[in-house]
């Protein structure tokens, strides 16, 4: 990696003790227009994604749903739909006053942060987490926090971004994710936001280390589902 893409990436993401300070206040700078920038950098392909890992979890009658890093509640609104029992939590409050005014109180929301949630232990059956992963001050924490309040046999789905293995596809889709998504984002919404959204890739861990940190929070049966000719990826696992 060269010093100028260096010196690019540092001035976009922020440093590891203020990370969720700064990415708290991006989130609620931009969730006004959130939902509607989700679907129009993705062809509303979003959608398609969240409703496929709502029914590979097989949610439905008898399930309660944590919706984590909720957003404005994309999943918790398909878990609602499909019968179960929701509740929605982010640690931005602009997103879940969003969220509130678009469910008009079906959905319940609350403010936590993932390493730090207000639920029992094992009350949750299933969890779902659209793009918010690599947001997170750290990601094993969150493991953790999970594992604790998901009952033994919950599942789990996180949808996150990717990198396309194809040399061709990968070309085309760090183009559009790197110059044309910040160039949208700060035309229709925030430029520094659409700027660190792209960049926060590189939070995520490999697939090897993040499947081992998923098992040593006590998770199995993990598995990887490509999205989007790799632009995009679903990770689901069972609690132990």
């Amino acid at each position: 990696m060269d010093h100028e893409h260096l010196d690019t990436m540092s001035a976009v993401l922020p440093p590891a003790e203020t990370k969720a300070r700064n990415v708290r206040q991006m989130f609620d700078r931009i969730a006004p227009g959130y939902d509607r920038m989700n679907r129009l950098m993705t062809g509303r392909l979003d959608q398609r994604w969240r409703r496929e890992q709502v029914r590979r979890l097989a949610i439905g009658p008898g399930d309660v749903v944590l919706d984590l890093a909720c957003g404005t509640g994309d999943l918790a609104e398909l878990a609602l739909s499909a019968g179960a029992t929701v509740v929605g939590a982010d640690f931005s409050r602009g997103m879940l006053r969003a969220g509130r005014e678009r469910h008009g109180g079906r959905i319940p929301f609350v403010q936590a942060d993932g390493n730090r949630l207000p639920l029992a232990d094992g009350s949750i059956t299933a969890v779902v987490c659209g793009f918010g992963l690599r947001n997170f001050a750290s990601i094993p924490a969150v493991f953790a926090e999970l594992a604790r309040v998901v009952k033994p046999g919950g599942r789990i789905a996180f949808i996150e971004v990717d990198t396309p293995q194809n040399p061709l596809v990968r070309w085309g889709h760090s183009f559009y994710f790197n110059h044309v998504v910040p160039l949208i984002g700060g035309l229709l919404s925030d430029r520094q936001a659409y700027r660190y959204l792209p960049k926060s890739v590189v939070y995520l861990p490999p697939r090897d280390e993040l499947v081992r940190i998923l098992h040593d929070a006590g998770f199995h049966r993990i598995q990887k589902q490509q999205l989007g000719l790799g632009a995009a990826q679903a990770i689901r696992a069972v609690r132990r």
